[in-house]
């Protein structure tokens, strides 16, 4: 009996439950680590999340280096904030993860982190929208600037909350960047096309000119993202954005 019994546990969905959670635990620990190694956190800076299912949220602590996070440091919350689970103080941006998943159902995972270049740009109140990359077309569409909001406060997420729908990665006035995806390594990687992108950027600044996609190339570049990703990304590029870079008010 005690044998069928230990099968049926492993078997059962508490133990996939349980199961996934450590996945998802270790996965923000592993990301955490490439954030801090690549240099788009230092101190202890950025916050990471996962959705783990209708009510709750697996987030990173305040006070916390992303280099140096342990499974057992996230704390999990509802969907109002209150910490449910975890030792740990919540970060005080949860309410940035928060307004993202009532927003956006597809979206399971965000990363926020300071990526020196494109928070050069967000500190120079300069948005990436114009369409230089065609891989950057495809796969964010453009990244808009939002305007600043006092981190830690209400403010924040209000200022993201018009871009949110139709974008997958938002630079932020005087502060950073926040990507979003259906998986942490999916918002990881956008992340790190933001920053690769204003690399690039840069050198075109640094030369003095750009050669940015024409209208038709946008179009052509749009449909076969279509037809490559189907439904699955939500930014859009409208042509006024990327033929003038936006500044924030």
């Amino acid at each position: 009996m005690r044998a069928k019994a230990s099968t049926a546990f492993r078997h059962s969905p508490e133990r996939l439950f349980m199961s996934n959670e450590r996945k998802h635990r270790e996965e923000i620990v592993r990301y955490g680590r490439m954030l801090h190694k690549r240099g788009f956190v230092a101190a202890m800076d950025g916050n990471l999340s996962v959705r783990l299912d209708d009510q709750r949220i697996l987030v990173t602590p305040t006070c916390v280096s992303k280099g140096a996070m342990r499974a057992g440091d996230m704390v999990i919350v509802d969907l109002d904030g209150k910490r449910v689970a975890g030792r740990r103080n919540v970060t005080s941006e949860i309410g940035m993860h928060l307004l993202i998943y009532r927003t956006r159902p597809d979206i399971q995972a965000i990363v926020h982190a300071h990526p020196p270049t494109a928070t050069g740009f967000a500190a120079a109140g300069m948005a990436l929208t114009e369409p230089l990359v065609c891989e950057v077309v495809m796969g964010l569409g453009c990244i808009p600037l939002a305007r600043y909001g006092t981190p830690g406060t209400s403010e924040l997420a209000q200022t993201l909350e018009p871009y949110v729908p139709q974008y997958d990665a938002i630079l932020m006035s005087n502060h950073g960047v926040v990507t979003y995806g259906d998986t942490i390594e999916h918002a990881y990687m956008k992340m790190e096309t933001v920053e690769h992108f204003a690399q690039i950027a840069l050198v075109t600044h640094l030369l003095g000119r750009q050669q940015p996609l024409t209208g038709v190339d946008i179009e052509k570049l749009l449909l076969a993202r279509t037809k490559y990703f189907g439904g699955k990304l939500a930014a859009a590029l409208p042509m006024a954005m990327a033929r003038t870079p936006e500044k924030a008010s």
